[in-house]
This record gives C-alpha cells, structure tokens and sequence, in this order.
C-alpha cells in the first residue's frame, strides 16, 4: 500500500542506483557536483535516499554518468514515486526528520528483530507506557505535542494487525531488566507487562526474556537495535531492498547496511538469542514479574 510506505524504499532504490552508475562512470561526488552546478551535500542526500529526487535531476546525472536510455527511463520512474507521502507526514513534527526514514522502512519492512536493553520496544507498548515515556524523553513539550508523538507511535504499532499487505514478523528479545524498570508507576507497568503477555500470542510476534543471570554478551554491549529485512519484489523483477540495522541515540539514529556491520549485529542478536529464554518461559517470567510488581 503506497500510504503507508510512502516513498522511503524508492528513494534508498533510486540512491543506490545513482551511487552505483556515478561509481562504475569514475565520477567522484566533488567532480559531480561541479560539473552539475549542484552542492555536494544535494548528492550526498540524493545517493543516501534521504529526500523526495527531481525526474530532472536524475536525468541530468544519468546523461553525466553515461547511463542507459532504458535504465534512466526506469529511474526517473523511481524518482516520481519518492514524491509519495506515508501516513506519518500527516503528523508533522512529531515525528523528527531522522526517525521518518525509520518508519518507512518499518512500514516496508517483511521481518524485524530486535534486542531491547532499556525499554519495551515500540511496537509492543501500551498507550499509558508511551505517555509516562514522553514525560522523561520530552521534558520541556507540551502536553499537545506529547500526545501527537503517542499517537504516531500508536498508529506505527497498527502494522503488526494489518490485512494487507502481509503483516511483518517481529522478534523481540528482551533484557529481563527492561520488564524490571519501572515506567509511570505500578499501575502502568503492569498494565504493560500484561499487554506484552498479549502481543506474545500473536502468531506474527515472538518475545523472549534474557534473564539478568545469563550475564554479559554481545547484544548487551553493542545495545538496543532493530535489523528489518524485506520483501522480494513483485514478480521477482529487482532484488530485495537489502537489510539495514537502525540504532537510535539520544540526537539521532544511524542505518547500517554495509555486509560488515550487518554481519555484527547479526552476531550480537544471535548471541542474545542463544542466551533468552524459550516463548513460553519468558510468558512465564513476565506473569512471575507482574505479580512481583503488584505486592511491592
């Protein structure tokens, strides 16, 4: 569905493929942009699929870089289709410029694994945890503002429930710390804990618990992260849209794609994984921590 994933996969596509003919043309990204009178930072953002891209513009840089008639009628294709808007513009700045190309590929994306170290993770958190969140991650918001980023999150988490297209499979894997840290008070972690209880049974999300007495490893070192994979096309036309991991800091986030960096946090999700305990264990420790928690 175009809406919801917007233009986020067309224009990582389009990037690469202008990355990839630049590269093979032996044009540095310096060389291009004087010989197109454009900044190098427009390049760089085009290449890095970080905006809607001119049908113009890459006309000009298919004809710089030699392309084929072909290739370039089918990405000035791809350039139209990065003009396409995902639900999640419709809430403005609530959702900051460097998450709104995680969203996209959220929506876009067939599978995801994550390993929580601090919180819930996002698809999974209630509507009460969400708002005691955005009173610590948002001090200085207004009550107005925290409501938009509780609703955008609420609308991401519709994505696990959908009909169409195939709803994606989520692995979480959860340090048991992350069950054990209170967020709004009694009432709101219980009512957490029991809402993760209930996502569990959904036959497209898996949680499991790393016990605090499994020790250190990888995944706790490297911290919370998601690795999304993709789809194949339809009819098999094009590769898939290559895995990424997204890592989010206080400022902002990075997107990992390269073999070496996926293949690292590959081997820190498995290293926790190895580590959690079974589905329905891990059920059994989250109603063991909800009854903890209610005779605090």
């Amino acid at each position: 569905m175009t809406e919801d994933v917007g233009s986020t996969v067309p224009r990582r596509q389009l990037g690469r493929l202008l990355r990839q003919f630049r590269t093979e043309a032996g044009v540095t990204l310096d060389a291009a942009a004087e010989a197109l009178e454009y900044s190098r930072q427009k390049i760089w953002r085009i290449e890095s699929g970080l905006g809607p891209v001119r049908v113009l513009d890459v006309k000009a840089m298919c004809e710089l870089y030699h392309v084929s008639p072909e290739m370039t009628e089918a990405m000035r294709g791809l350039a139209a289709e990065t003009k396409s808007k995902g639900w999640w513009h419709a809430y403005g700045d609530a959702v900051p410029g460097w998450f709104e190309l995680y969203v996209g590929l959220e929506s876009a994306a067939a599978s995801l694994r994550q390993y929580q170290e601090t919180v819930i993770p996002g698809l999974l958190q209630t509507r009460d945890y969400i708002r005691a969140l955005a009173r610590v991650d948002q001090p200085t918001a207004t009550d107005e503002e925290r409501e938009h980023a509780v609703q955008v999150r609420l609308q991401r988490q519709n994505l696990l429930t959908r009909r169409l297209p195939q709803p994606p499979r989520l692995d979480a894997v959860i340090s048991e710390a992350v069950l054990r840290r209170r967020v709004g008070g009694q009432a709101v972690m219980v009512g957490q804990l029991t809402g993760l209880l209930e996502a569990s049974e959904r036959p497209n999300v898996s949680v499991r618990v790393v016990p605090l007495a499994a020790g250190p490893h990888i995944g706790a070192v490297a911290g919370s992260f998601v690795i999304l994979e993709f789809p194949a096309t339809k009819g098999g036309r094009a590769a898939p849209e290559p895995s990424v991991v997204y890592s989010e800091s206080l400022t902002g986030a990075l997107y990992l794609d390269k073999p070496g960096e996926l293949q690292a946090y590959e081997a820190a999700f498995a290293s926790a994984a190895r580590l959690a305990q079974a589905e329905a264990e891990s059920r059994d420790t989250i109603k063991r921590i909800i009854g903890e928690i209610r005779h605090d």
